[in-house]
């Protein structure tokens, strides 16, 4: 465990005195504003090509993809190696690849578009699942929630200026776009490599246990997901929530273009009240997340997805773009506090040695509903109303409240050991004797 002096309850606390989490911090900005030039100008070199819808479907098609083949070697290499030199390797491959876009401004090939967006896809979860794992580890047990929501609210942040100054940098040139999400991966492992603990950042393991194959390892990590309940019942929220989650990307823009009449100026609005109820709902999670004890968490986690389900259904019946994006703003806070709540207990509960097989399978869970959500919704969209696909995916995260309130009855949601403390105290324990 890092020693980084006194600790605060707020953020800026935490930046000030714990200098590994500063670090990851600085590069996750970084990082992840440069992923948006990426995805903007991915997205503008597709609109280019001819039929534009179908090189869209293509580069999600191929994200999802990778995503789901990355996810288990992803998990089983971050509980192997050392996760700090796992995340820089991530981050350098991804800065080539980054700079390979620039191929595809001059060559025409829908093919390299693919390629290059599954080859960045599949090295993403090398880096994001790794700082997941590592947050414990950087972080004191008291600065853990902190830690957690600063991280997730920091990504839903950049999303909104990401886009917004990736659309420029478009404007100045493609090559000025991928040139900077290269930079910004450089910087990211720059930032990483600063990272310092006196026990390395290897996942703990088991004394006297034989090496295991990747395959088994892996089957290892996915039987420990199934015999912990609260991981079973977050990865059935994490499937919840992407299912709706994934049509609002359609949504968002069919709401905009069609229903409202507003063009890319609705789009955009409707995507920024999302991005502000996020950060609302990420500061409500962190307060609810100090106060609430295991039995307060999950009865909070069963309401806020009866709003956000709730919000999401008459978001898509409102007759305005003001009413329906109060709402959205409203679903999305639900979200916030979800994800905030959850991802500490994950922090809190998970053991160190499955760390990375449990945050990169959720990471793959999550993304590949997402796709596959999306996919629905726009085949759908061709012959079905928007109101009414908004509605059903409404109507379906909803249901993740009933399955999740019926596993809290049957008492199928007990709460593990708090095994980040244990470890913590353990460390201290040996640091003491030595």
């Amino acid at each position: 465990m890092s020693a980084s002096g006194p600790t605060g309850n707020s953020f800026t606390s935490l930046l000030r005195n714990n200098p590994n989490y500063r670090s990851t911090w600085t590069g996750q900005v970084v990082s992840e504003v440069g992923d948006h030039f990426n995805n903007i100008a991915v997205m503008a070199l597709a609109m280019e090509r001819p039929n534009p819808g179908l090189i869209v479907t293509g580069v999600f098609l191929s994200r999802a993809v990778a995503m789901l083949c990355a996810g288990p070697i992803a998990g089983v290499l971050l509980d192997r190696l050392d996760r700090r030199r796992v995340m820089i390797a991530s981050d350098l491959v991804r800065a080539v690849i980054a700079l390979g876009f620039i191929l595809c401004v001059d060559h025409k090939s829908n093919w390299l578009l693919f390629g290059l967006s599954a080859m960045l896809m599949f090295a993403s979860p090398f880096f994001s699942s790794g700082r997941a794992s590592v947050l414990p580890t950087i972080a004191t047990p008291h600065e853990l929630h902190t830690a957690n929501t600063m991280t997730q609210t920091t990504s839903w942040a950049s999303l909104t200026i990401g886009a917004f100054l990736g659309a420029v940098g478009v404007k100045s040139g493609y090559g000025v776009a991928f040139g900077f999400n290269a930079l910004s991966f450089l910087v990211s492992a720059a930032c990483i490599s600063r990272l310092h603990c006196p026990g390395g950042f290897r996942a703990v393991q088991s004394a006297g246990k034989r090496a295991k194959t990747g395959f088994r390892q892996y089957r290892d990590g996915l039987a420990y997901m199934r015999s912990t309940p609260l991981l079973t019942g977050v990865s059935v929220v994490s499937i919840g929530w992407a299912s709706g989650g994934g049509a609002a990307q359609i949504l968002f823009s069919l709401f905009g273009e069609r229903v409202f009449r507003a063009g890319s100026a609705g789009i955009g609005i409707i995507w920024g009240c999302a991005g502000v109820g996020l950060l609302i709902g990420g500061a409500i999670g962190y307060r609810l997340g100090k106060k609430l004890d295991f039995a307060q968490y999950k009865r909070t986690i069963a309401v806020v997805y009866v709003i956000h389900g709730g919000a999401y259904v008459l978001f898509s019946q409102m007759p305005t773009i003001g009413w329906a994006c109060v709402f959205i703003a409203l679903s999305r806070a639900a979200v916030g506090i979800s994800s905030v709540l959850n991802y500490t207990q994950l922090m809190r509960h998970v053991e160190d040695r499955f760390r990375g097989r449990v945050f990169a399978t959720l990471e793959s869970l999550t993304w590949s509903t997402m796709m596959v959500s999306m996919m629905l919704a726009g085949a759908a969209s061709t012959s079905w109303n928007p109101r009414t696909i908004g509605m059903v995916s409404g109507i379906v995260s909803s249901m993740t409240a009933v399955v999740w309130t019926w596993m809290n009855w049957r008492g199928h949601l007990p709460e593990p050991p708090v095994v980040a403390e244990t470890e913590s105290e353990s460390e201290e324990v040996s640091i003491a004797i030595a």
